[in-house]
């Protein structure tokens, strides 16, 4: 099924585009947090943006900066906020806003004392899973420390 923004994309639905090139293109939403939030969005249908391909991503973001730093300066805002989506509507996007405080992330859901087990564990199954991606090289040891600024000189 054709996402709603492939029909924006494709004129079948209206759209107000801040930015549109070969692999991307942002609209502002319909439902926006603060005034100027803009939704940046590939091109290519695709679900979550963990899917994405590398420098698709990379591309979504940089046009998020700029879209960001514009935001910043037309509405002298504090922050830029940014958040990539995809529940309501299944095709990958970056949420880009003008942001003046945390609050206008939703922080409904967030466990605030999950207790040392439950994040031991999901550091483990986490650091396993990135090695098992082949990221290895990459995943320190588990008795990795930062060097102290004094090893450095």
């Amino acid at each position: 099924m054709v996402s709603i923004f492939t029909e924006i994309l494709n004129g079948r639905s209206p759209g107000r585009f801040v930015w549109a090139d070969d692999r991307v293109f942002a609209i502002l939403t319909i439902e926006p947090r603060k005034p100027g939030h803009v939704l940046v969005i590939p091109r290519i249908e695709v679900d979550r943006w963990s899917d994405l391909d590398e420098e698709l991503a990379l591309h979504i973001f940089r046009v998020g900066r700029l879209i960001g730093l514009a935001q910043r300066a037309e509405w002298s805002a504090d922050r830029v906020g940014l958040m990539f989506e995809g529940y309501r509507v299944p095709h990958a996007h970056l949420h880009v806003w003008p942001s003046w405080t945390v609050y206008e992330y939703s922080h409904t859901g967030i466990n605030r004392t999950p207790g040392t087990a439950a994040l031991d564990e999901a550091f483990v199954r986490l650091r396993n899973r990135m090695i098992e991606h082949g990221h290895g090289e990459w995943v320190p040891g588990l008795d990795w420390s930062i060097p102290s600024a004094d090893a450095a000189h």
